[in-house]
């Protein structure tokens, strides 16, 4: 069950409506929650990153980040220096 995260009264699904964006500390908290999020920065159409939460069937043990690509890949991600610091992240899902 997700959690509805609010920001100064406005609820997660209202963020993604009106295209808030925000920086790297709602972000990892939205992601926890189990939302899709982008930066507007990235260059890539379509691009984004989700949080996975192994299951039995996993061969990782531990919760991790990945990113669906622009070329509709999806790989490990680790945040860069300048991720870690924009305010231009958003909901995507």
């Amino acid at each position: 069950m997700k959690e509805v995260h609010e920001l100064n009264g406005v609820t997660v699904e209202e963020m993604k409506e009106m295209g808030a964006q925000f920086g790297f500390d709602l972000a990892i908290d939205l992601l926890k929650e189990g939302h899709k999020l982008a930066r507007a920065g990235w260059n890539g159409k379509g691009m984004w990153v989700h949080i996975q939460r192994p299951d039995e069937n996993s061969k990782m043990t531990l919760p991790y980040i990945y990113m669906k690509t622009a070329d509709n890949n999806l790989v490990p991600w680790l945040i860069s220096q300048t991720d870690a610091l924009a305010e231009d992240w958003m909901i995507v899902e």
